[in-house]
């Protein structure tokens, strides 16, 4: 009788607030259709791992299996870039290369998270992790975390995938407070241009190599998302590549998502450096989107055909999340006026962003 109910007198405030925050995150999933893909996983892996006693997420658990395999092994968000890179179209960026430059300049969030972690007290590899936050990239999130700052990397994945799955709701008051009426209802060049395919294929290549001997570590995750772009590109391998962005994805996902759920447990979980994360990976988000509409703006000085300066705030790497919000904000503005394609480039130009800005990171510090 005391085994029956060793569950109840075990459980603690700290394993109620957790499951208050697996509830919120299920029901932010399920009710409000935040990226419940993302959302519904982790808030059942969360209240799976705060039940006490739970031998789900114990030292044999299924779930704490899963955690060895497929995250500290770096395993599960390798994967998860071939089905990602298999789902992108790179066409709107190469039909215009200028938008990898919002690309570019959308992950400032992440450099100055780096120097406020910093000043907050964190060490060099604990403020890089928490840093990759502002990358809006779950997969490079945990892929850096679990290299430098494994300790953190419950905190760091929960806020990386929360905020992408916030995306709409942080980016649009960021947006409106930084551009005019006037500027929102720019509108995107008529006529959309077609890369050749000829060069949609050398891409995943080239940006492979160039990317690898700048950067070696990048080979990894660079690797993974241009491997699985390249399956889309080919033409020859239509099978696979239907595999990697539906099958693989999904899998992966899943996985994933209730293994990450599974580290948010009361007793590691609940600490002031955890809200501490939370908030400054708030921050690195809107940085990003703040970095990316200004720089649009700032190009807006010197070109004769100026671009609506919200394609900017798609530079970062929450992908196609960011690409609708600012789509839809067009839409609002102007019901004729079609961002969808300068938003896509600039939002595959982050992606790509993101993987460089944290294999640069972790060069210079490992």
């Amino acid at each position: 009788m005391d085994t029956m109910f060793e569950g109840i007198t075990s459980f603690t405030a700290g394993h109620g607030i957790m499951l208050a925050v697996s509830g919120l995150l299920i029901y932010l999933g399920i009710v409000k259709k935040y990226e419940p893909l993302l959302l519904l996983p982790i808030g059942f892996g969360s209240l799976l791992a705060n039940i006490p006693l739970s031998v789900a997420a114990g030292p044999e658990g299924w779930l704490t299996q899963l955690y060895l395999a497929g995250i500290l092994s770096e395993l599960f968000p390798i994967l998860l870039f071939i089905g990602i890179g298999a789902m992108m179209d790179f066409g709107p960026l190469l039909a215009r290369p200028t938008t990898v430059f919002y690309g570019a300049a959308a992950q400032i969030g992440i450099f100055a998270t780096v120097m406020m972690a910093l000043a907050l007290g964190f060490s060099l590899n604990e403020s890089v992790s928490i840093g990759i936050i502002g990358a809006a990239d779950g997969p490079t999130s945990i892929y850096v975390s679990t290299k430098l700052a494994p300790h953190y990397l419950p905190a760091i994945s929960v806020a990386a995938y929360s905020y992408m799955a916030l995306v709409p709701l942080i980016q649009p008051p960021i947006i409106r407070a930084l551009t005019t009426p006037e500027e929102r209802r720019i509108r995107a060049p008529m006529g959309a241009r077609r890369a050749p395919k000829t060069a949609r294929i050398l891409f995943p290549i080239v940006v492979t190599l160039l990317a690898g001997f700048v950067a070696p570590v990048s080979t990894e995750l660079i690797g993974a998302l241009m491997f699985g772009n390249l399956l889309r590109e080919s033409g020859v391998t239509d099978r696979l590549s239907a595999a990697a962005q539906n099958e693989l994805s999904n899998v992966v996902t899943l996985l994933l998502g209730i293994t990450i759920g599974s580290t948010m447990e009361a007793s590691g979980f609940l600490h002031p450096d955890t809200l501490m994360i939370l908030g400054i990976g708030l921050i690195a988000f809107g940085l990003d989107t703040v970095g990316g509409v200004l720089f649009a703006r700032f190009l807006n000085l010197f070109m004769r055909q100026k671009i609506n300066p919200m394609v900017g705030a798609a530079g970062i790497s929450a992908f196609p999340m960011s690409a609708r919000v600012v789509h839809r904000l067009g839409l609002e503005e102007d019901p004729t006026n079609f961002l969808l394609m300068q938003a896509a480039g600039a939002n595959v130009a982050g992606q790509l962003g993101s993987v460089v800005a944290g294999s640069i990171l972790l060069t210079l510090v490992l």
